[in-house]
């Protein structure tokens, strides 16, 4: 009997079609990118350039990170079966078209494509509340407020650039910068603790409900600032003590032994580049550095870094393997992390050589990209290696 596309294992659970949309795209949008941005390509679509390259890497590669993550835990978190299949294929199909469509903005019209890439999240929003409703695991709608967040910060962008209100294009893409790493704050306190304690044997991370509050309360409150638009001393101060209350949290899970273990890691990088953002925050509150390195250390440090960590720990988790990267995946979890200091730390440093360093930084990130697309693509394609399902 044939068997149809949807029955193949890339469709048996969330995180294998979207980790691997997310690997690939972001293979070609920084080399699309990189094009463009050195004069090598002319590439006019639907969004203005500078808004193409942020939008697609935050509700694009991001999302996709996102969608992948949420509908593989929640299988876990309330034991009712995600998407699968063929429903799971069309999520997938409809973020193709969001990537695709931009690019026939002469053909096609602008409120149809606006309308395709704004209707992925409130679907995978659906799609995420469905299994919590099931089990009555209500706490967990918490992540569905959050997507419907960054929906609402696409809304913003696609407002105007169909011309529906004036200036909320930096609005929209504060806000989805904002919620992805308020995101990444609260799974961080759900899986970098377990995570430490089954990559060691024997260590007991040490958990602190308050201090978690405290730290997601004083990070809420510097993106709520910046939403706002609100600088000077204040935004200083709270962006201090919220690098203050990070670093607490986060000692609490720390072991130095985890330098050991990249699948860690590269978890913990990625939290301290974010922290490294709200320092960034501070400093440009004054008016010492620019606020796209703050930007950056948030989208390319902290969202990057951890998204490729999560990737390849939970696609190994997920498909029965052995919780142990390969030297290759070492490599790239070095190469993303380059990436950053790259776009963040050099240009900090010397605004001279901004070209060269961007260009270095693009260079990692597909290095980085390259190798997790050509050692996870077939893990991720294939059926589980215990024999189990998903």
């Amino acid at each position: 009997m044939n068997k149809r596309i949807t029955d193949f294992p890339l469709f048996a659970l969330g995180f294998r079609a979207f980790f691997a949309l997310a690997g690939l795209f972001a293979l070609v949008l920084i080399a699309l990118w990189t094009s463009v941005f050195d004069g090598s390509l002319l590439m006019d679509n639907y969004y203005p350039r500078a808004i193409w390259h942020a939008h697609e890497m935050l509700l694009g590669y991001s999302v996709a990170v996102i969608a992948g993550f949420l509908l593989t835990a929640m299988q876990n978190w309330t034991d009712v079966e995600t998407i699968k299949g063929a429903p799971l294929a069309g999520l997938c199909l409809l973020w193709v078209y969001g990537r695709l469509l931009p690019f026939y903005a002469e053909l096609l019209p602008h409120p149809l494509i606006a309308l395709v890439d704004f209707s992925f999240l409130p679907v995978l929003a659906y799609f995420v509340a469905k299994p919590i409703i099931q089990s009555g695991n209500i706490k967990n709608l918490f992540f569905v407020a959050l997507l419907s967040m960054i929906a609402l910060g696409n809304f913003f962008i696609h407002a105007e650039i169909l011309g529906f209100s004036v200036e909320s294009t930096g609005l929209g893409l504060d806000i989805v910068i904002a919620i992805i790493v308020m995101m990444i704050l609260v799974i961080a306190g759900k899986v970098f603790p377990f995570f430490t304690e089954k990559g060691l044997p024997g260590v007991m991370a040490i958990r602190n409900p308050c201090m978690d509050k405290l730290a997601i309360g004083l990070s809420a409150l510097v993106f709520s600032l910046l939403i706002f638009d609100v600088s000077g001393i204040v935004l200083t101060i709270c962006a201090i003590v919220a690098v203050i209350a990070n670093f607490v949290r986060v000692a609490g899970w720390y072991v130095q032994r985890i330098w050991y273990v990249p699948l860690l890691w590269v978890l913990y990088m990625g939290y301290a580049w974010i922290m490294l953002g709200f320092v960034f925050v501070a400093l440009a509150s004054v008016s010492l550095v620019s606020t796209s390195l703050a930007t950056h250390a948030f989208t390319v440090g902290g969202i990057g870094v951890i998204t490729l960590g999560m990737m390849a720990r939970v696609s190994l988790g997920h498909t029965g393997r052995r919780l142990k990267a390969s030297n290759t995946i070492a490599v790239a979890f070095a190469l993303i992390n380059l990436a950053a200091v790259s776009r963040v730390l050099l240009p900090a440093i010397s605004a001279t050589g901004f070209n060269t360093f961007l260009f270095i930084s693009s260079y990692c990130w597909l290095a980085a990209f390259a190798l997790f697309v050509f050692i996870y693509t077939p893990i991720l394609s294939s059926v589980r290696i215990d024999g189990k399902k998903g």
